[in-house]
């Protein structure tokens, strides 16, 4: 029962209490740059999350196979071949939604998301708990992605899944389906996830720059801005 409780733990958390985009500010230029409708914000939604869930399979069964000198390059070559068949799928059976993710299907490789729940959680864990992991942080991104297309399509666009909502689709403010509009409606949307937050006595998300991602540690660019900083102090 108690191991139970823990595998429904470990998948709830990416919905809410460790929403990826919400609470960890993470994958943020794929959740500004493909919500300006709903289809969009979906797809690439279901894309991420199908890739989030093999690649924690893969790496988590390989976990104590990978050395870990190699385990970066490892994890990518695992994600970019994931992110490979599920960009061909798309292209094959659905070639208007590839279009309309256009560069940010591929991009899926480099979502600090994916690479950072490899290296944080599936590197360490079994593989039931890591593909848990996985579906709840991609249901987790789907679910932000969704709430924040919804917004920028119908106060944008006028439209909701392309079907046309009454008065709005005439007057259209498109304002939100532009970046600016973007930032706001995800200022807004963080906004509300930390007032709740906060009612529960958790710590609100907050916006740190390179030391929130999980793999500051291992990233060469931190690692240089650390160095910089040694110096400046010297």
């Amino acid at each position: 029962m108690a191991e139970k409780k823990g595998l429904i733990k470990e998948f709830s958390k990416g919905i809410i209490a460790e929403n990826p985009v919400l609470r960890l500010v993470l994958g943020t230029c794929p959740t500004l740059a493909t919500t300006t409708s709903v289809e969009s914000a979906v797809g690439m939604g279901l894309a991420a999350s199908a890739v989030l869930v093999c690649s924690n399979v893969a790496i988590s069964a390989l976990r104590k196979v990978i050395p870990d000198k190699v385990r970066i390059p490892a994890y990518i070559v695992i994600i970019a071949s994931f992110v490979t068949i599920v960009q061909m799928l798309v292209k094959a059976f659905m070639p208007a939604l590839d279009e309309q993710l256009g560069v940010y299907l591929p991009l899926i490789v480099v979502n600090c998301i994916i690479l950072g729940r490899a290296e944080a959680f599936a590197s360490k864990n079994p593989v039931l708990a890591s593909a848990l992991d996985g579906l709840g942080m991609g249901v987790g991104f789907t679910v932000a992605l969704f709430l924040m297309s919804s917004v920028r399509e119908i106060l944008g666009a006028g439209t909701f899944y392309g079907i046309s909502v009454p008065f709005l689709a005439e007057n259209p403010m498109l304002i939100f389906i532009l970046p600016p509009g973007g930032f706001f409606v995800f200022g807004v949307l963080m906004a509300a996830v930390n007032r709740l937050a906060e009612k529960k006595g958790k710590p609100r998300a907050e916006l740190r720059g390179c030391e929130a991602c999980p793999m500051a540690h291992s990233c060469a660019l931190n690692k240089k801005e650390e160095s910089k900083e040694e110096v400046s102090k010297k």
